[in-house]
């Protein structure tokens, strides 16, 4: 691969094609809009090392040669339709992590909070950013676990918040030039509609 873009253009179409095949109990969206299924991934790797999407991508080149759908595996653990994955200790680690990362934008960003997932509470139509974050986890292979955990890691020690990085990506692919615009829009979005 060429560069960082290069890797997340491979991953993605990777896991696009697994996405595509995903038999859930409920069809995602972004099944039936794929670009809107690129833009959000594309966000999500933004934050990742060089060495963490190599690794990925190679997780995703052996799954496919082996007819292992990862997103499937995913999903199916967002559901609780599997067993765990694995067992591995960097699972809450990393988790602990990102959701220490979460709360902090959710409570800068309300508004804009409002729109995703819910941080903790899955429901019988919603899916917690934990439990979908720790479902895609276990897909991953120890090396790919180990590096992104480092990248985790690495960027909390240097100050990173690496769930604001992929917010960012995605308020900007949403038209945003930053997340306080995108605040403020949302906060006077809201404003309007209770004074309807």
């Amino acid at each position: 691969m060429e560069d960082k873009k290069d890797i997340i253009n491979a991953i993605i179409e990777l896991e696009l094609e697994m996405f595509l095949n995903v038999a859930a109990r409920e069809k995602a969206s972004c099944q039936e809009h794929p670009d809107r299924f690129r833009a959000f991934r594309t966000s999500n790797f933004c934050a990742w090392s060089e060495e963490a999407l190599s690794s990925y991508h190679d997780d995703l080149i052996k799954a496919k040669a082996n007819d292992r759908n990862l997103l499937t595996l995913k999903y199916a653990r967002m559901e609780g339709i599997i067993p765990q994955l694995t067992d591995s200790p960097l699972l809450d680690a990393i988790v602990d992590i990102e959701m220490e990362w979460v709360r902090e934008l959710a409570a800068q960003y309300p508004n804009i909070h409002s729109k995703g997932r819910p941080i903790e509470q899955d429901g019988p139509h919603t899916t917690s950013i934990r439990t979908y974050l720790r479902g895609e986890l276990e897909t991953f292979s120890e090396k790919t676990l180990e590096l992104y955990y480092q990248n985790v890691v690495n960027s909390r020690k240097h100050g990173t918040n690496l769930a604001r990085a992929r917010l960012q990506a995605t308020i900007r692919n949403a038209g945003f030039n930053s997340l306080d615009e995108a605040e403020a829009h949302l906060a006077a979005q809201h404003n309007q509609t209770r004074q309807l």
